[in-house]
């Protein structure tokens, strides 16, 4: 199930821009179990979706195209904190259960749930200490990813080291992080500096060419032509922006390649699903690179290339009060956002 273990790489912060790549709104969330829509699936005909919350069992909604709740999977093990969903081309749907905003947890968890409601529980440790995360990518042999939420810095990639095994806590390897820049679409519940980079959500296309990474604001589609996916993510995706989601965790692809994204609901406004059409041969076929290249990323376990060239003004003649308090004011968010206490 996992191959030969990978140097970590650091992935470039480059990027194409789809333009035009419009999102289009398909219906609103309105069922109340699904006001923190976290994560998303699509097998053609149907939708699935989890809410982030703690409800007591593993619950995943069955939603008909206009975003009715048409019926509910659901599995007796109590989670943690579940914030992604990915779906097998077998029709098996995996939950990330790996949200942990106070940076606490000995173990994280992944729930394999069968249509019928059949599942297995893989309890897993990261070799590096607790991180939080959002975001789950399946690829092509059925390797899961868990892929880190982080405030400052790039964001970590990780796998299963071994088989996973149910009654068993596997340890984890990191293969890779990815980097990305801020960027100036409107939306999220902070600012652009910090709620533009953070990533929030993933998934992998039907067929496994192309994976995406989302933001509060953006999706990031990388191609996957071989089904390597750890390599893939070294590449400069293709940015598609999400704009004015107040905040966007979900996304998914649809079987012919159409992006679907979705929000929480906010101030009692349901979230709403959206779709780019096309969106996975963007990737594909990527328009021209804009560049946007980070600062020099912090060492890492191997040496990796030197990035281009930046055309980008610098960090420092950003004005350094108004950076600072941004930054600061962003990380509280997201760090001491309101989760829940219990552990384990």
């Amino acid at each position: 199930m996992v191959g030969t273990s990978l140097a970590v790489v650091v992935l470039t912060a480059g990027f194409a821009l789809a333009d035009p790549a419009v999102p289009v709104d398909l219906c609103s969330v309105s069922d109340p179990g699904l006001a923190e829509l976290s994560g998303f699936a699509s097998d053609g005909d149907r939708w699935y979706a989890i809410n982030d919350s703690d409800e007591g069992s593993v619950a995943v909604q069955v939603l008909n195209r206009s975003c009715e709740v048409v019926d509910t999977i659901t599995s007796p093990v109590n989670p943690f904190d579940v914030e992604d969903l990915a779906r097998a081309p077998d029709g098996t749907l995996w939950l990330s259960d790996t949200g942990d905003n106070g940076r606490t947890r000995e173990t994280i968890a992944l729930h394999e749930v069968s249509p019928s409601g059949g599942s297995r529980f893989y309890r897993l440790t990261y070799p590096d200490g607790a991180h939080d995360a959002e975001a789950l990518l399946l690829d092509r042999s059925g390797t899961p990813y868990v892929v880190t939420k982080e405030p400052i810095g790039s964001a970590l990639v990780y796998r299963p080291a071994g088989p996973l095994v149910a009654g068993t806590t596997a340890p984890m390897e990191k293969v890779g992080s990815v980097s990305l820049d801020s960027t100036d679409t409107p939306g999220g519940p902070v600012s652009g500096l910090v709620g533009s980079r953070v990533v929030t959500g993933g998934a992998v296309s039907a067929d496994g060419a192309v994976a995406a990474l989302r933001t509060y604001t953006d999706a990031y589609l990388f191609p996957v032509p071989d089904g390597d996916l750890v390599t893939a993510l070294k590449s400069d995706p293709v940015r598609v922006p999400l704009p004015d989601e107040p905040q966007g965790e979900a996304v998914a692809f649809e079987p012919d390649g159409t992006l679907l994204s979705g929000s929480e609901s906010r101030n009692g406004v349901p979230g709403v699903v959206r779709a780019v059409e096309g969106a996975a041969a963007l990737a594909a076929s990527p328009p021209p690179q804009t560049t946007t290249a980070s600062p020099p990323p912090a060492a890492t376990e191997e040496a990796a290339p030197a990035a281009e060239p930046s055309t980008r003004a610098p960090l420092h003649v950003w004005p350094v009060v108004g950076a600072f308090a941004a930054v600061t004011g962003c990380v509280v968010y997201l760090v001491r956002r309101p989760r829940r206490s219990r552990r384990r």
